[in-house]
């Protein structure tokens, strides 16, 4: 697999780990600064410069955008997805992850649980809001803040009020959130990769702290969750359209309370907190979900433990080009086609009767270890030999000391 790192900060932590740790695997890999790309746009041939070369083909693209660069960073991504390149990340994830209104809006929709949350304009607003979500305390957040900047505990209604006025005072969003009490001090990070929850940690805030930030010198320890947690964690990176994701929880009377999502999640504190390889799992995700070079499946969503919604594409030369969809074994393996795309055309719910072409891309559900399993034998043979003819690299970072400088990962 040929991989590229999306990162400004290729000497932090969470970027060197993850390129070990693909480099171990027998994997090509570099890490590119977000911020050299230039995106071309031209009628059916999508494009990326980097560094003034047009850039050579990655199988996978790992997605590290800092918030600062939020806007570039998801048009980067963008573009690779345009180009057919498969993102541990999506574009769209990660900007739903980046805003905490947009991201409580698409979750409120499901059974989960997430604080009490209100978002106000105007000053007469304020008071009512906070009532309410319960009344003081309230915990006052910025829009878009991350590592505990921009997050507030307000003690009472009248400091709610004054810290509200001035941050609107000063154009700033704020959220008004319930303050839960039994948690206060402390909460959980899960860290998902695909349908899974790879480790967890509990974070507990010191002295006087609320914010319990790794960062503002909160102390770690490693935990086990219960399914509840594990569902949630989950089902929340799922629902926001991420498949590599840190979840943040708070551990409320009535089981988890969802804080934020992340989408680019540090690895160096919960990696030394639970001395589990969280980065090998990154890049033993990635490689699975890339590994298909005959029938290409790009998994878009994971809706259930080992279920998915995935994409099929039917290559010239496959042995479904001319069948009708009744007469392929994608019934007997219960997977069952949703839409079928052919050329500029979109077909939902084909009849079964219908032909199948090159060049089709079939939107299914189904089991995704059934659906992995249409690749032929000897293309997987073919795949593994190819992986393990590949050079050995040198471990010296190809980036130069201007990236290092450039921002933060």
């Amino acid at each position: 697999m040929k991989l590229a790192i999306l990162s400004c900060g290729p000497n932090s932590y969470s970027t060197r780990r993850l390129r070990e740790a693909a480099l171990q695997r027998g994997h090509q890999v570099k890490v590119l600064n977000t911020q050299k790309f230039a995106i071309d746009l031209q009628p059916g041939d999508p494009d990326l410069y980097f560094r003034q070369k047009r850039l050579s083909h990655y199988d996978a693209v790992l997605p590290r955008i800092g918030a600062s660069i939020t806007y570039f960073g998801t048009a980067v991504v963008r573009q690779f997805e345009q180009m057919d390149v498969f993102c541990a990340n999506s574009s769209a994830g990660i900007a739903n992850s980046r805003d905490k209104l947009r991201s409580l809006q698409i979750l409120s929709r499901h059974h989960l649980g997430i604080p009490q949350t209100t978002f106000v304009r105007d000053k007469k607003d304020v008071l009512p809001a906070i009532h309410r979500v319960g009344g003081a305390p309230v915990v006052i957040k910025l829009l878009e803040g991350t590592q505990g900047i921009g997050v507030l505990l307000a003690e009472t209604i009248e400091s709610a009020e004054s810290i509200i006025e001035l941050l609107q005072s000063q154009k700033q969003n704020v959220l008004i959130q319930k303050f839960v009490a039994e948690s206060r001090g402390r909460d959980i990070r899960a860290f998902v990769v695909g349908d899974q929850v790879v480790g967890a940690m509990r974070r507990v805030a010191q002295g006087q702290e609320f914010r319990n930030n790794v960062h503002r010198g909160g102390l770690t320890e490693s935990v086990e969750l219960d399914d509840a947690y594990k569902a949630t964690a989950v089902r929340s990176a799922q629902i926001l359209g991420l498949r590599v994701a840190g979840v943040d929880m708070l551990e409320g009377e009535d089981g988890p309370q969802i804080m934020e999502v992340n989408s680019s999640p540090g690895l160096e504190g919960i990696e030394r907190c639970t001395q589990l390889d969280i980065a090998g799992s990154i890049m033993d995700y990635i490689a699975a979900q890339v590994d298909f070079p005959e029938i290409d499946l790009r998994q878009r969503l994971t809706v259930s433990r080992g279920y998915g919604v995935t994409e099929i594409h039917v290559p010239e030369g496959s042995e479904y080009v001319g069948r009708a969809i009744s007469d392929t074994d994608l019934r007997e393996k219960d997977i069952n086609v949703l839409t079928l795309h052919r050329g500029t055309t979109v077909i939902p719910n084909p009849r079964a009767t219908r032909q199948l072409e090159a060049g089709d891309r079939l939107l299914c559900f189904g089991k995704l270890e059934l659906m992995r399993g249409l690749i032929p034998a000897k293309a997987r043979r073919r795949r593994r030999q190819k992986v393990k003819d590949l050079p050995e690299l040198p471990v010296a970072h190809e980036v130069s000391e201007e990236d290092a400088t450039s921002g933060a990962s």
